[in-house]
C-alpha cells in the first residue's frame, strides 16, 4: 500500500475512533444529566436532557455516513472490515443510550408530580456501575482492548442483579402501600434503562471482541423463543396469556406480558384465573417499556387492536401477530354473563398459544 493510501486509511480510521468516543461521551453525561433529574427533581434538567438527544441522534447520522464511505473508499477485508461493522454495530448502540436518558428524563418529569420516596442509594449504585462499564466499552473498542471488552462484558451480571434487587424493593413498597402505583412505573422503568445501558456497554463489548478476535460472541438467551403479549393495561387479557403460556412447561419458550398503559390487576380477573389454578395476584403490571431485553423479543403478540399504536414500525427482529380479543371486563350484566365472558376470551387465548408453540416446534424439526 502506497505512504498516501496508508496515510488517507488511518486518517479515516481516526475519524471514526473520534466520532465513537464523542459520541460515548455525550451518551455517558445525557445519562449522568437524566439520573441528577431524577434526584434532583429538576424538571428544567429533565427538558434538556429531552431537547439534547437530536445531538445524539445526529451524531449517529455522521458515523454512519464515516462508516459507509470508509467501506465504500476502502473497500475493506478481514480485520478491518470487522472494525467497519463493529463501528456501525456500535453506532446503533450507543444512540439507544441515548434514547435511554431521554427515557429516564421523561420518568423524572413524572417523578416530580409526585411526593414520593426514592430509592436513591440503590439507584447510584446501578448507576455507578453502568455507566463506567459504558466507558470500558468504547475505550476497549477504540484502543483495540478485547481483555477490557470481556472485563466489561462480565460486569454486567452485577447490575442486572442490582435492577433486580432495585425492582423487588419498589414491588414490595407498592405491596405495602408506601409507594403509589403511580410511582411505582416510573421508577421501575428507570431501573430497567440503567440495567439497558449495561447491556448496550456488553454489546459493544462483544462487537469489540469480535472485532479483535474474529470470534463472535453468542447472546445469552438465543437459544430460548421469547413470547411478548402486549394489551392496553396489563391488568386481564395479557396477563391471563402469560399465565398460559407459562403454565404449559414449555422447555425453550419463555412467556412475558406487558401494557401500554399500566393499571393495577383487575379484582375479577384474579378469581376467575385462580378457578383455573393460576395466582395472578401478586402480579405487578408493567409498561411495554419495562420488558427485560424487549429488543431480543421473538414474537409479539397484540391482544388488542389498540395497541398497535405503541408499534408504529414493525419489530425489526421479532414476529408481530395480532389476536384482537374481547376484553372480558367490559361486560356488564349477571355473574354469569361476566363469567362466559371470560371463559370465551380464556378458551380463545389458550387455543392460539397452544397452536403458535405447536407451529414453532414444527417449524424448528424441518
Amino acid at each position: 500500500m502506497s505512504t498516501h493510501l496508508e496515510a488517507a486509511l488511518q486518517q479515516d480510521l481516526e475519524q471514526i475512533r473520534s466520532k465513537v468516543t464523542e459520541m460515548g461521551d455525550l451518551a455517558e453525561k445525557a445519562i449522568r444529566a437524566s439520573i441528577k433529574a431524577v434526584v434532583e427533581k429538576d424538571r428544567q434538567l429533565a427538558f434538556a436532557v429531552i431537547l439534547r438527544d437530536q445531538y445524539i441522534d445526529d451524531l449517529e447520522k455522521q458515523l454512519d455516513r464515516l462508516c459507509l464511505e470508509f467501506l465504500v473508499r476502502h473497500q475493506p477485508a478481514a480485520s478491518l472490515l470487522r472494525f467497519a461493522y463493529a463501528a456501525i454495530k456500535i453506532n446503533l448502540e450507543l444512540e439507544r443510550v441515548g434514547d435511554y436518558a431521554e427515557s429516564i428524563a421523561r420518568e423524572s418529569l413524572r417523578l416530580t408530580k409526585l411526593d414520593a420516596p426514592l430509592p436513591i442509594d440503590l439507584i447510584q449504585q446501578i448507576v455507578n456501575l453502568a455507566i463506567p462499564m459504558l466507558h470500558d466499552a468504547i475505550q476497549a473498542f477504540v484502543h483495540q482492548d478485547p481483555e477490557l471488552a470481556r472485563r466489561t462484558v462480565e460486569s454486567d451480571e452485577a447490575v442486572d442483579l442490582l435492577r433486580d434487587k432495585l425492582t423487588a424493593d419498589l414491588t414490595q413498597a407498592y405491596r405495602d402501600g408506601k409507594l403509589p402505583f403511580e410511582a411505582l412505573n416510573p421508577l421501575v422503568v428507570l431501573a430497567r434503562r440503567l440495567e439497558r445501558v449495561s447491556d448496550q456497554a456488553r454489546n459493544i463489548s462483544m462487537e469489540t471482541l469480535y472485532m479483535c478476535t474474529g470470534e463472535y460472541a453468542k447472546h445469552p438467551g438465543s437459544e430460548v423463543m421469547r413470547v411478548l403479549f402486549v394489551d392496553e393495561h396489563n391488568t386481564c387479557r395479557s396477563l391471563m396469556a402469560e399465565a398460559i403460556g407459562m403454565g404449559m412447561h414449555e422447555p425453550g419458550f419463555v412467556f412475558a406480558s406487558a401494557g401500554v398503559e399500566p393499571l393495577p390487576v383487575d379484582p375479577v380477573t384474579i378469581s376467575f384465573m385462580a378457578s383455573k389454578g393460576f395466582d395472578v395476584a401478586r402480579a405487578v403490571p408493567k409498561a411495554i417499556t419495562q420488558v427485560p431485553n424487549i429488543d431480543h423479543q421473538d414474537v409479539i403478540v397484540l391482544l388488542a387492536s389498540e395497541v398497535k399504536r405503541a408499534f408504529p414500525r414493525r419489530p425489526r427482529k421479532a414476529v408481530l401477530l395480532e389476536w384482537a380479543v374481547d376484553d372480558p371486563r367490559t361486560v356488564h350484566g349477571s355473574e354469569a354473563q361476566i363469567t362466559a365472558a371470560y371463559e370465551a376470551t380464556y378458551a380463545y387465548i389458550q387455543g392460539q398459544i397452544h397452536d403458535l408453540v405447536s407451529a414453532i416446534r414444527d417449524a424448528s424439526r424441518l
